[in-house]
């Protein structure tokens, strides 16, 4: 068993290395798209939800790979992991999701400390965010519970399809979107439009619990 330090230098390290790639990807994508924000969304997503595979499956099994607030805030919820542990995994993601925005900036040679101006608000977004996470939690629960060893392809896969179903191309993790804010780069979010994201991502993971307990409980499973 991966000791707390172990654990929690996971979670950092993780989360650093995801927002690296969310970040510098959306960088590479939008400078090689000439104007094309399709193909420059292609390219973050494609990036990301690779990003995604590959950190699960190595780090999967020395913290869990939450990677994500909300993750760990349901985790807590079920008691899989404790409070404690649960407030030290927050700063890490949080820290951690800062650590990656830097490196990104300085491996493209951009101001290192920014503030985003982008501006993702209104009810079409922040329901993308509740739908997004809704979909990640639940994607999250309902593989562990069915087929454990899938998650990280399922998570990776889920991300890459919410990037261009959802409006708000699926932040689904507080995080990032705490991250996100200060980077004045493609994938970037104007920082007083980033709490309305994060409450409705955290409604959205207690939605997917909330279904998740419902399609999987005893009583279902012995129908």
């Amino acid at each position: 068993m991966s000791s707390s330090f172990q654990r929690y230098l996971s979670e950092f390290v993780g989360t650093a290395f995801l927002l690296a790639t969310v970040v510098g990807s959306g960088i590479m994508a939008e400078s090689l798209s000439g104007g094309n924000v399709a193909m420059a969304l292609l390219g973050n997503t494609l990036a990301t939800a690779g990003i995604l595979v590959v950190l699960i499956t190595m780090l999967g099994p020395v913290s869990g790979a939450h990677f994500n607030p909300a993750v760990t805030f349901i985790f807590m919820i079920k008691k899989e992991i404790t409070l404690q542990d649960g407030a030290v995994y927050f700063l890490c993601q949080c820290f951690g999701g800062m650590l990656g925005v830097v490196v990104a900036h300085l491996m493209f040679d951009l101001e290192v400390f920014q503030a985003s101006t982008k501006l993702r608000s209104g009810n079409a977004q922040w329901f993308s965010e509740w739908v997004a996470t809704f979909g990640l939690l639940l994607t999250i629960l309902a593989t562990i519970k069915v087929k454990k060893e899938s998650v990280a392809m399922s998570v990776g896969l889920y991300i890459a399809a919410a990037y261009w179903f959802t409006a708000s191309t699926s932040f689904a993790n507080p995080a990032v979107t705490i991250a996100r804010s200060f980077s004045d780069t493609f994938s970037g979010i104007f920082p007083a439009h980033a709490p309305a994201f994060i409450i409705a991502q955290l409604f959205g993971a207690l939605a997917a619990l909330l279904v998740f307990n419902v399609l999987f409980s005893k009583s279902s499973e012995s129908q």
